[in-house]
Parts: C-alpha cells; sequence; structure tokens
C-alpha cells in the first residue's frame, strides 16, 4: 500500500488524549486492545461509557494532548 494514498483517505493525525486527574494517556493510534479498542481508534470512537484504567473516571475527564 501507498503511504501517501493512506494519508489522502485521513489525513487527521492521530491525537493523543490525557486524563486530567491521574496523567493516564490514550494514544489514538495505539488503541488499548487488552481492554477491546484496537489501535488506530479515535477517541470519537471510544465508548461513552468507557472509564481510565488507572483511576476510573469518565471519558469526559479526558482531554486532548498536543505532542
Amino acid at each position: 500500500m501507498n503511504p501517501s494514498s493512506s494519508a489522502t483517505q485521513n489525513p487527521v493525525p492521530f491525537r493523543v488524549w490525557m486524563c486530567v486527574l491521574c496523567g493516564f494517556l490514550y494514544e489514538e493510534a495505539a488503541g488499548l486492545p487488552a481492554e477491546g479498542i484496537p489501535p488506530s481508534t479515535r477517541w470519537s470512537d471510544v465508548p461513552e461509557d468507557w472509564v481510565c484504567p488507572d483511576c476510573s473516571v469518565t471519558k469526559a475527564d479526558f482531554e486532548m494532548v498536543e505532542i
């Protein structure tokens, strides 16, 4: 597969989201396979009832971190 063709399919880069309470990072590119969230899962596609594996807060307590 041509790398430039995959870039045109979704030009938005993967992001990293951080729990504002404990600092846990959710990386869209990596996902959380151990929790059933495959790699390349966008934050918007993570279920609303998902909770932080480190401190158990809800998805609403995360914010985007620019790296």
